[in-house]
């Protein structure tokens, strides 16, 4: 898969699943555009991928709760590189609680996961026209399900609204040329849950009892995430839009 002279725009690229597929698409030739809330890592994920092909990356301190912030990404992205050919909406947040919570926690989790994406992609779309580009959505499988071991509702109807997002876009911009698709993470090993307020115990806790639980015995890595958001994002799945792709190692199952 070659991205050679294509821009690649990915939220929430400090971290996990968005870091690794940064760097994974400079390995292929992309020029990427990095999104995220800490600068410092920021660079350190840019340096990660000036080093894959010796491409400087663009990075873009932003906080996709603040619209001017989301806007500034469009606007420094055609400054710099003049196009966007792919943009991964990868940033989300997870919110632990249930219906006895309140509706302020719902009103968090949709604003952090869904709105930024929705408005991101609408300022991106006439530049993904252009280009004949495509969109990936990081979701989740707690869009298709509840999450068990944990009250996560606010979480689960954001990435349900998310998936339906995709597939709403995907039947708007088909007939402009461009595509836009899911990747649906099961139990990833990333800093997930931390964020999501678990305490490192609680965390490997979690992830001792997924790795026995999960019909494969083992937890999805980064990476393996980043390789499907790739592969998506390449001209290979030219004729797949308006899917969601679960990668859980058999979460689904259970």
């Amino acid at each position: 898969m070659d991205f050679n002279n294509k821009v690649v725009i990915i939220t929430g690229a400090s971290a996990g699943i968005g870091s690794a597929a940064a760097v994974l698409f400079a390995k292929q030739s992309a020029k990427v555009v990095l999104v995220g809330r800490n600068e410092t890592t920021l660079l350190n994920i840019a340096k990660k991928c000036e080093d894959a092909k010796g491409f400087e990356p663009l990075t873009v301190r932003a906080e996709l709760t603040d619209d001017e912030d989301v806007k500034k990404i469009v606007d420094k992205t055609i400054e710099h590189f003049g196009r966007i050919d792919v943009l991964v909406n990868n940033a989300g947040v997870g919110f632990c609680g249930g219906i006895r919570d309140g509706v302020e926690i719902f009103d968090r989790a949709m604003a952090t996961n869904v709105r930024p994406a929705y408005l991101l992609t609408s300022l991106a779309t006439p530049y993904l026209v252009q280009s004949k580009g495509n969109i990936v959505n990081v979701s989740s499988v707690a869009a298709f399900k509840p999450i068990k071991d944990v009250a996560f509702l606010p979480y689960c109807m954001s990435k349900a609204a998310l998936d339906q997002f995709t597939r709403c876009v995907a039947l708007e911009l088909g007939r402009d040329g461009v595509r836009v698709n899911s990747v649906n993470p099961g139990g990833t090993k990333t800093s997930f849950v931390e964020t999501a307020g678990f305490s490192k115990q609680q965390m490997e806790k979690l992830y001792e009892t997924r790795e026995q639980n999960y019909p494969l015995r083992k937890m999805a890595k980064s990476e393996e995430v980043a390789d499907l958001i790739l592969y998506l994002a390449s001209d290979r799945a030219a004729s797949i839009t308006g899917a969601t792709f679960v990668i859980d190692n058999g979460e689904m199952l259970m």
